[in-house]
């Protein structure tokens, strides 16, 4: 038997945790002392301290690249040492702590049943507009909340209020409802924001706007929509053969194909009433030497975002109140610990259109990187580095030279390291006082709106079949603005799924290689628009593109180190510093003898490296497991038995912590 005063205990601390805080912009968040709901929460101002301090989005930090380092871990880019997603056995049940939490939500839960009774009453003091925009950033962060745990476990409980210190009430209220239920309650959160939000509040976009409400609605539809499409008739879709959902939930019923349309629709919807409306952000073509003066390239490095209408959130740092970052310290002056996957590069079309295996491409080859990004997607040649381009605008070397990008340093300390060759160029900033540590304050994107316009291409290719008007007019903007052909059915004619699959794991769902050439360029215009913004892992779990893995590894490659470039790497002498596996010492590159590109992860040749063989995969692994603890306080009989529990482990996942996946 369990003691039952720790289970409440547990209970509580998983499931009614919360803390007060307050700031007055995404900029500066210093917390509050505690106070009761009876001096609080009655003021506008109020309403504007607590919601901007649960504002937990994703933005730069730490000694790093920042969030442009979180496609890492993926088939576009990679860091030194790889994810333990893509080794099976090794990524395990944890016994305790984990995402399987209710902090956030809870806090969120009591600022709205506090502030919607005084709102409905007139009680709270201040502009009567700014009230309600600060009730709807209390339903839009409560739906960011739930989106993210539907992400990372499908089906979850939905909790609308705050709840006592009961043990029964509590384990009752970790019931899981079904995923599709969950994103419905999201979308319904989210109506409830796009209502009540304002499309320029105080703060602007370093507030939430309406307009960001619309952009993260289609991304929840979406993803809903897609997950039941590519996953249905499998356990991770409720109702689906094999659902852990069946045994706890009865007389659950399900329409998935009434479903997918539903959240497609409601995708489309979202992302077209956005994408009308904004415009997006000028490119000025230039080829990657200086561009400093392109709009396109500096939305992604400047200081101040507000003038960017591409941008629907963003946050801002202020070195001098301590508030900073270092992604300069890094992206400017080294690799960061990162790099651009071969497999991601070669996906960039020409600028004529044309994949640069297509017969007249023009493609000039991968001897040098300049070679690669001759004559292709301009965002290629924007956003990915080549040695003897400028890398500081308001500043020269000692002689008066100006300060160039080097040739990628792959042999560096792993905090600096080139980790594929291909250094990645988005986020840089070329002022000087930017490339040190400490100091960084260009500002941090969350939200922008070309994600609407590729949301509404693929919801509505999947919803009717077809590319109508609205998404053939979208799609032309953003090939327009990336400098390819805008004529996309080019694209379509020319594209060899076969080659496709060597450089890209969303050419495939459910194990097999996509039969619609139209559908994967879809999925290629998403991976060539959204580099490097933390997009990949999701958009490949939703489309069920990692069962061919589990018998097909991917192997990372990098740049084509053995060739001309090799030259790079001798020292004063003429003597090499590379040391090949196979060679005499240490090594520090992979062996040429089985490829000509670098494989960062076939350096050290060990059975501790889980991935020198490829990445590998898990169904189990679309979606993560749940830790025993909270099993173990969740039995109704007080057992303290997982077996006993009124939640379920996700499919595939055992109840047996430090365990691997059971496929």
């Amino acid at each position: 038997m369990v003691n039952n005063k720790n289970i409440v205990k547990l209970l509580i601390i998983a499931l009614s945790t919360f803390t007060l805080g307050a700031c007055n912009d995404f900029l500066d968040r210093e917390p509050l002392s505690v106070v009761t709901p009876e001096a609080f929460l009655n003021s506008e101002a109020d309403m504007a301290a607590y919601t901007i301090n649960a504002y937990n989005f994703p933005t730069h930090s730490g000694w790093n690249v920042g969030t442009f380092g979180s496609d890492n871990h993926t088939d576009n880019q990679a860091a030194t040492d790889a994810s333990n997603i893509w080794m099976p056995g090794e990524k395990r049940v944890p016994q305790a702590g984990g995402a399987w939490d209710f902090g956030s939500i809870r806090n969120i839960n009591y600022y709205l049943e506090n502030i919607v009774p005084k709102w409905k009453a007139g009680a709270i003091s201040g502009n009567s507009a700014n009230i309600e925009h600060y009730l709807g950033e209390g339903y839009f962060l409560r739906a960011y909340q739930y989106f993210d745990k539907v992400q990372t476990f499908g089906d979850f409980p939905i909790l609308k209020t705050s709840l006592p210190d009961d043990k029964a009430v509590l384990t009752e209220a970790s019931k899981r409802e079904a995923r599709n239920e969950v994103a419905r309650f999201i979308l319904s959160d989210l109506d409830s924001a796009i209502m009540l939000l304002s499309e320029n509040p105080p703060g602007g976009t370093n507030r939430i706007t309406r307009d960001a409400a619309l952009l993260f609605k289609s991304r929840v539809a979406l993803h809903e929509g897609t997950w039941l499409t590519y996953h249905k008739g499998t356990a991770h879709v409720p109702g689906g053969p094999g659902w852990p959902g069946s045994e706890k939930s009865s007389g659950f019923t399900i329409d998935i194909d009434q479903e997918i349309d539903y959240f497609l629709g409601e995708a489309m919807a979202a992302s077209e009433e956005l994408a009308d409306k904004v415009s997006l952000e000028t490119n000025t073509m230039d080829h990657g030497y200086n561009s400093s003066g392109n709009p396109y390239f500096a939305m992604f490095g400047s200081q101040d975002l507000t003038g960017y209408g591409e941008v629907l959130l963003w946050r801002a740092y202020d070195p001098s109140l301590g508030l900073n970052h270092n992604v300069n310290a890094y992206v400017n002056r080294s690799g960061g610990n990162t790099g651009f996957t071969r497999g991601y590069v070669d996906n960039f079309l020409m600028a004529n259109g044309l994949p640069i295996y297509a017969p007249g491409s023009g493609y000039q080859g991968d001897d040098f990187i300049a070679d690669v990004k001759e004559g292709r997607d301009n965002r290629l040649q924007l956003f990915m580095k080549a040695p003897g381009e400028l890398r500081i605008n308001d500043a020269t070397n000692a002689d008066g030279s100006p300060m160039l990008i080097d040739n990628p340093d792959i042999l560096t300390i792993r905090e600096e390291r080139y980790v594929t060759g291909y250094g990645l160029k988005k986020g840089m900033s070329y002022r000087n006082d930017q490339a040190v540590g400490n100091v960084g304050e260009t500002g941090s994107i969350v939200f922008r709106a070309t994600e609407a316009y590729l949301n509404y291409i693929e919801a509505s290719y999947l919803k009717e079949g077809n590319i109508n008007g609205k998404a053939d007019s979208y799609w032309r903007a953003i090939r327009n603005r990336a400098g390819v052909n805008p004529d996309y059915m080019i694209t379509v004619a020319a594209t060899d799924m076969v080659e496709e699959a060597r450089n890209d794991l969303g050419a495939y769902s459910a194990g097999v290689l996509l039969s619609d050439p139209i559908l994967y360029n879809i999925r290629r215009e998403r991976r060539s628009e959204l580099i490097a913004e933390g997009m990949r892992m999701s958009d490949l779990k939703r489309w069920r593109a990692l069962d061919q893995l589990k018998t097909d590894p991917y192997i990372v490659e990098g740049f084509k180190l053995f060739g001309p470039m090799e030259e790079w790497y001798e020292d004063e002498n003429g003597e090499t510093t590379l040391i090949p596996v196979g060679s005499i010492g240490t090594p520090n590159v992979s062996n040429p003898g089985e490829s000509e590109y670098l494989r960062p992860y076939r350096i050290i040749l060990s059975s501790s490296n889980f991935v020198q063989d490829g990445y590998k995969w898990a169904y189990a692994h679309y979606l993560e497991p749940i830790a025993i603890q909270h099993f173990i306080i969740t039995t109704t009989d007080d057992s303290g038995e997982p077996e006993n529990s009124v939640i379920y482990q996700n499919p595939g996942w055992p109840l047996q912590a430090n365990s691997g996946a059971t496929e």
